[in-house]
This record gives structure tokens, C-alpha cells and sequence, in this order.
């Protein structure tokens, strides 16, 4: 059996993990310094929010959606990376194989 696991945007996912309230809301995730946009939810998306964009040309955008605007936490991103396979790797002691 194969299984392709892809967590839907999941720098935002994770931020949304510890901040339900935020579930609905458009969300994006910066780069180091906070210097352009590294990870969009569906509803970022939606307003058309380029990947890659420096944080200082859409921030007027950003503040006139209400997104919710996080500098990128990698040690986060890391640990719930960690579940996942760890949640992966259990399923691969039931037959399925995984593949990094």
C-alpha cells in the first residue's frame, strides 16, 4: 500500500494547531526577519497574497484583511513535523512503507 501525506500549508497549519480562534482567518508565516511571506493558508490565498512577497509591500494588504501575520518558528515547524511522522511511522509497523 502507498500513501502520499501532504500537511495542507503547514507552517500556517501548525500556527493554527495552538490558535484555533484563527481557523477561517487568513494566515501567513514570514521568513527569517520577518522579510517576506513563506506559507499562506487557503484563505491567504484566496486574497491573492503572492508567495515570496516582501512583508513590507503587503503589509497595508494584510492590515486592511485582518490577516493574521506570523514570524516563521522553525523549532515549532520541527516538533509537529516530529508527530507526524512519528504518527507516519506507526502506521509503517501496520505494512505501510515510508518514504522521506
Amino acid at each position: 500500500m502507498f500513501a502520499l501525506v501532504d500537511v495542507n500549508s503547514f507552517y500556517a497549519s501548525c500556527e493554527i494547531a495552538f490558535r484555533p480562534d484563527l481557523r477561517g482567518h487568513p494566515v501567513v508565516v514570514l521568513s527569517n526577519n520577518d522579510g517576506c511571506v513563506i506559507a499562506r493558508n487557503h484563505e491567504a490565498k484566496l486574497l491573492e497574497i503572492p508567495m515570496g512577497a516582501p512583508y513590507f509591500k503587503v503589509k497595508s494588504q494584510f492590515e486592511r484583511h485582518q490577516v493574521a501575520v506570523f514570524s516563521s518558528n522553525y523549532a515549532l515547524y520541527g516538533d509537529m513535523s516530529h508527530r507526524v511522522m512519528t504518527i507516519l511511522e506507526e502506521l509503517g509497523a501496520r505494512g505501510v512503507s515510508i518514504f522521506h
